[in-house]
Formats: structure tokens, sequence, C-alpha cells
């Protein structure tokens, strides 16, 4: 049986279609850390660590990690604890991860894409059916309009929806009259079919006023608000207090924390990422507990490139609560982009082939491990080696 032998770590950086912010967010997405895990065969498996200084949980519960703090910690810590693990032993993965630090779920995410891809490719299995088996061939895509001004965000809000997007998600939180204003005019350019949610990523000072401001924008028919304050029991006076449902993101990050809402009904929604709980292996975790509790999910990140994206899809095809729309890129190389916009953040991509969008849902791949190639030269030509 092929084991783990060597490890090996990329920051790369990728050229944004459009700035791409949310509230808190000081850096731009797409500088990136890429892992590559090779076994004692010579087979290689590729994972990506999405990590932003600013993205963490609420009240310092978790911290962020920035690409410098995962790449240190993969090298002193987790490189040396899983050499010579046998492939397709998540579990003994994870154990011996956790034993060697506590935290740090970004890099330990890394690692378990990578981990995933290597033995799904050694066995000839997609990572889908790695995770229980596939439920869904396709998976829908929430499109992400970030912190555009209103005439921008409507202009865009049109042309996704003529591209076949089923679901925009607004990015809000700043100002409330403002918030509500970006609303009406993505509902007017997007159409009455258009399914539209918002996301505060905790902006609004206190449950009062993210009240106000979403029964203002319940007018508009948007479908949930997604993480309007920072805390969990104040997400749950949100939610008792408007007819739209709640989902929790950023009080979310593992299946401790889904029991956690679970008790105190804060949330009717949960935001499932797989790099917020540590991987794949812990995301499903996630998806158990939110099912058991009646609690439906989405896929969700932080416009990861391919290497990681294909993670998400292979979760949202997989995981049983997920049955929402997901906020995921539709990952495209630049010599396969022809102006669509729909769910493209980047203006090129680290994979060999694009993700196929079909009907606002995208194929979920089925060659095996991730299901598609890495292209080693793209990843040479966004290598970066300033950490700054």
């Amino acid at each position: 049986m092929a084991c783990l032998a060597s490890v090996e770590t990329i920051l790369v950086q990728l050229p944004t279609r459009r700035i791409h912010k949310w509230t808190g967010l000081t850096e731009p997405i797409g500088r990136y850390l890429l892992v590559k895990l090779t076994d004692t065969d010579g087979r290689s498996g590729w994972g990506e660590a999405p990590a932003l200084k600013d993205w963490g949980g609420e009240f310092g519960r978790y911290y962020g990690e920035s690409t410098a703090i995962v790449e240190m910690v993969i090298a002193r810590y987790l490189a040396p604890a899983i050499k010579g693990i046998e492939l397709g032993n998540a579990a003994v993965l994870h154990q011996r991860m956790d034993a060697a630090v506590k935290g740090y779920p970004y890099a330990k995410a890394a690692i378990d894409f990578a981990f995933y891809d290597l033995t799904g490719r050694a066995f000839g299995l997609s990572v889908s059916t790695l995770l229980g088996g596939r439920l869904r061939d396709a998976v829908p895509v929430t499109h992400s309009i970030g912190l555009l001004p209103i005439e921008e965000a409507a202009t865009e809000a049109a042309q996704v929806a003529a591209e076949g997007i089923k679901t925009i998600k607004i990015k809000i939180g700043i100002d409330a009259k403002r918030d509500v204003a970006i609303v009406r005019a993505v509902r007017e350019a997007a159409g009455p079919a258009m399914n539209l949610c918002v996301d505060a990523n905790e902006g609004y000072a206190t449950p009062g006023e993210a009240i106000r401001a979403i029964r203002a924008m319940q007018a508009y028919d948007i479908i949930y608000a997604e993480q309007p304050v920072m805390g969990i029991e104040r997400i749950a006076e949100v939610a008792r207090a408007v007819d739209v449902p709640v989902m929790a993101d950023e009080s979310a990050w593992n299946a401790h924390d889904a029991i956690q809402i679970a008790e105190r009904q804060a949330a009717q929604i949960i935001s499932i990422y797989t790099t917020k709980p540590g991987g794949l292996y812990r995301a499903m975790e996630v998806s158990a507990v939110c099912r058991a509790a009646g609690i439906v999910c989405n896929v969700n990140g932080s416009v990861e490139l391919g290497v990681g994206n294909l993670a998400n899809v292979h979760l949202a095809a997989s995981a049983p609560a997920v049955t929402l729309s997901n906020v995921i890129p539709v990952s495209t190389p630049a010599e396969f982009q022809t102006g669509q916009i729909g769910g493209i953040y980047y203006r090129d991509d680290l994979i060999v082939e694009p993700m196929r969008l079909v009907d606002g849902a995208v194929q979920v791949p089925t060659g095996p491990g991730m299901g598609i190639d890495i292209d080693l030269a793209k990843v040479e030509r966004y290598r970066v080696t300033d950490q700054g």
C-alpha cells in the first residue's frame, strides 16, 4: 500500500476579474497557498488553503490564518506528523494533525484536500465516492456580488441573470440604507425569478439594526439573510424577530458549533465550508449534525482557486444536508473564458479545463480524485515568492 512520502507548499496569486470585497476584508482574494502531497509510488494530489488574515470566528473564537502562517504550520508541525500514512486513511490523517497542533483548520484543510485527491487517484475513485457517494450530478451556483457601487452591482446582476444563474448573494453590512437600496436595485435588474440572499458578514453593530434592515429588505423577496451580527446568541435574537431564514457562517465553523446553533435555535441554515472545520473529513461531520438537527445548508468559501474549489464541488455533491445553492466559483482558465461573469472571480485558473456550468449548476467531475488535473505550467506562472 502506498503511503505519504513528501509535502510541498507553493504560494500563488491569480489576477481577479474585479475587486471582490466583503465587510471586514482588508486584503485581496486569490493570494493562496497550494499543497502538493506525493506518495511512495510517485503519484501526487493537490490541495489549497485560501487563507485570509481577516477571516475568523466570532469574538476571537477562531483566528485568521495568513498564507505565511499556514506555510509555517504545515512545514513545522503537520508535514512531519503525516508522513508514512497509508492512502485512504483520512481518520488517521486528522488524528495525527490534531495531535501535532491545535487549531489551524485552513492548514489542515489544504492537506486534507490533497490527501483525498491523491487517494482517489490511487484507487481510481472520485472524491465524492470517497465521501460516501454522489447525491447530485450537478450543484447549483450562487453568484456573489461584493461591496460594489449600486449601479455596478445592478449591471452585473442583469448579466448574471441572462447567463442562467438562478441565485445571487449580495454583500451588505456597511450602512443599512445603502444595503436596502442595493437589494432593491439588484432585484429590479435581475428580475422577479431570481433568488436573492444577503450577507452582512457580521457587519451590523446590534441585533436591532440588523432586524430593521432585514425587515426592509423582505419587500424584495430575499430567501435568507446570512450572518447579520456577531455571536450565536445575537444571531438567535435576529432570527426570532424576522420572517426571513437566518444563516450562520462566521458562527459555524465545525460540528460542535453546529450543535450549539441547533440547541439555541439560532439559525435555520448553516453555511458549510470545506476549510473552516479543517477539511472534507470534518465538513461531513458538520453535515451530519445539521441533517440530524433539521438544519439545511449550502457550501460556501473564500472564493477559492480551482484547486480548492474542486473540494467545494465534491462536498456539495455528497453532503446530505447541502440542499441549497452554493456560493462557489465556476473555476475557468483564461483560454476558456468568453465574457461570462456568473461565478467568475478570476481572469485565469490553475486547472487544465473549466468547470462546466449548465443551467446555473456546475457539473460534478467524475474522474479519479478531484476529477480535473492541475496545470503545472499555470502553477509556475502564478507562483510568487514574497509572503508580504
